[in-house]
């Protein structure tokens, strides 16, 4: 009795977890079909612009929107034109469609971008985006081996100090030719340059010395010579009252 009481004990988890497992496979199909659709989608005419969907939003031709039966509001779906491999990324906002054979209701912009504006009706693919899928490591990858090492030499200065040295003796260098080339112009000028010549000043000829005597004596001689022999002119005449 206490073998079979232990042996319902262990088979009961097993027996709970077969049951959990019948549950939920039902649910699991169902979603794995909803994952993927395949049907024919159309798209909401550019009167519908401006009118409440079944979230609340007002629609809009210009907006990247969808309706569609099932998901619910703000899942984004991808939708593949199979004809041509366009596709589009849409959110869902509104309910619909109801009619049978069609899965999704586009706006006028997504139409467009998928290519079936002028078809009006054309089959797709929709299917769950999922924008953010963290990727799992792969069990056989192989890191290298790294060999950490010292420097028996010196350490090796920085690349940005070896730069800023090496503009710095540029600079000396540039600065040192231009003073070397200004020295030997200015000395080039001072060699070009003619001596000044040493002007001798002349002087003056010296007049002939005269006579004091003699010159003193010719001076007397015309005072005399003019006393003897006034004007006599009219008004010389006139004044002396003659």
């Amino acid at each position: 009795m206490i073998i079979l009481v232990i042996f319902v004990t262990m088979l009961s988890p097993v027996a709970y977890n077969i049951s959990l497992t019948s549950q939920l496979s039902p649910l699991t199909s169902q979603m794995n079909a909803q994952s993927v659709q395949t049907g024919k989608a159309s798209y909401y005419a550019l009167k519908f612009t401006g009118r409440k969907t079944a979230s609340g939003e007002r629609m809009h031709h210009d907006s990247l929107t969808c309706a569609h039966r099932t998901y619910p509001f703000g899942t984004q779906l991808k939708v593949t034109n199979p004809a041509n491999g366009k596709s589009v990324i849409v959110r869902v906002t509104d309910r619909g469609p109801y009619v049978k054979g069609r899965i999704i209701d586009l706006s006028a912009r997504a139409a467009r971008e998928i290519g079936i504006i002028a078809q009006g009706i054309a089959p797709v693919i929709v299917e769950r985006h999922h924008p953010a899928i963290v990727p799992f490591m792969p069990d056989d990858i192989e890191l290298p081996d790294f060999e950490i090492g010292t420097n028996e030499g010196a350490d090796e200065k920085p690349i940005w100090v070896a730069l800023k040295e090496d503009r710095d003796r540029k600079l000396r260098e540039q600065k040192a030719h231009e003073e070397e080339a200004l020295r030997k112009k200015a000395q080039t000028v001072t060699e070009q340059k003619p001596a000044t010549e040493t002007v001798t000043p002349v002087e003056a000829p010296k007049a002939p010395a005269t006579n004091q005597s003699s010159r003193q004596k010719g001076e007397d001689a015309l005072l005399e010579d003019i006393n003897k022999s006034p004007n006599k002119s009219k008004a010389y005449l006139k004044r002396q009252g003659k």
